[in-house]
């Protein structure tokens, strides 16, 4: 029987991690997969095609992204072109249309409905109340200030309402 403490195992250790090396390995492809979202967020993106990049399978990548990052890869990168999108939006001299092809969308019903559902409103109705309350404010602090909140994340955050 093979042991948990055994060094030279190499497989999987009794508590389902794997072995050390392998874990920084896979963080560390983890990080470029995330580098590269961040980075191409408007380029055409899959997960297969970025898990081809750091060598793993799409199964394996979007099982180890969700544990290191807690959530998909997809929702990452949506998250990301959502935040470029408000950031385009506050500026204001582009159409939703525009803004959603700039931000690497192919679909403005999609990108409609997932800035919805990460924002809280429709990316037209963002557009008038984010002109309003980031008015004279520098562009570092709107960021900060504007950043979207997933449902989920405000319904764990949220005190009752006694």
């Amino acid at each position: 029987m093979l042991m948990a403490s055994d060094p030279s195992s190499s497989s999987k250790a009794e508590s389902g991690r794997p072995a050390p090396a392998h874990h920084l390995r896979d963080l560390a492809r983890l990080r470029r997969v995330r580098d590269r979202m961040d980075r191409d967020y408007a380029q055409p993106l899959d997960v297969e095609a970025l898990a081809a990049s750091v060598h793993m399978s799409a199964g394996h990548l979007s099982r180890q992204f969700r544990l290191a990052y807690g959530e998909s890869p997809y929702s990452y990168l949506m998250t990301r072109r959502i935040e470029r999108a408000m950031a385009l939006l506050r500026r204001g001299d582009l159409s939703v249309t525009e803004i959603c092809f700039e931000v690497g969308c192919s679909s403005l019903g999609t990108f409609s409905t997932r800035f919805t559902e990460l924002v809280g409103m429709p990316p037209s109705v963002y557009r008038r109340e984010a002109a309003q309350e980031t008015a004279g404010m520098p562009s570092c602090v709107a960021k900060q200030v504007t950043k979207p909140i997933r449902n989920r994340e405000a319904r764990e955050t949220e005190s009752p309402i006694d």
